[in-house]
């Protein structure tokens, strides 16, 4: 398998994380894809809590190109499992079947728990996104079904709602 880095974004990374949120399969769980002032305010947010703080939303680096992003955050919605950090990713999809997401959510996951010291990792995403529920299995995560939720940013009704929530303690 290809080499993984996770690494701070470049300005060069911008173009494609337009192009991948932009994409109609990648943004498939996602209510809408991001408007060009949502980008550029994700982007400017990624970098700038990375430099602050050390850690957030890498970009993800294979052979030398941008395939996508991975990391911890901070959810900034309420919900009845907060306070927490949860991991996320986002690949282009020429980087999807690979292995790479596994490889670099394991990255973001180590960091969390040895470099954070965080007791626990949440992860969460729409009912019907199979792929990153199975991701989330095959990485350890346990299905938390008391705390599925329907996402407060995504409005009543909407197929996309209900979200499952997914819990990792941190190894011995």
């Amino acid at each position: 398998m290809s080499t993984v880095i996770l690494r701070q974004w470049h300005d060069s990374d911008f173009a494609a994380w337009g192009e991948m949120n932009a994409d109609p399969e990648v943004m498939r769980y996602f209510p809408a894809p991001m408007t060009e002032a949502e980008l550029a305010a994700s982007f400017a947010r990624m970098k700038k809590e990375i430099d602050e703080r050390g850690w957030g939303v890498w970009a993800v680096e294979v052979e030398g190109r941008f395939a996508g992003a991975t990391g911890l955050a901070v959810p900034r919605f309420a919900a009845p499992f907060m306070p927490c950090t949860e991991i996320l990713w986002r690949f282009r999809r020429e980087f999807w079947g690979r292995g790479l997401a596994h490889a670099a959510a394991e990255q973001a996951l180590a960091y969390g728990f040895s470099t954070m010291g965080l007791s626990e990792i949440v992860a969460f995403t729409a009912s019907q996104n199979s792929r990153s529920i199975r991701l989330m299995e095959r990485l350890g995560f346990i299905r938390d079904r008391e705390g599925d939720f329907d996402h407060p940013a995504i409005p009543e009704g909407h197929a996309l709602r209900r979200h499952v929530l997914y819990r990792k303690c941190r190894p011995d």
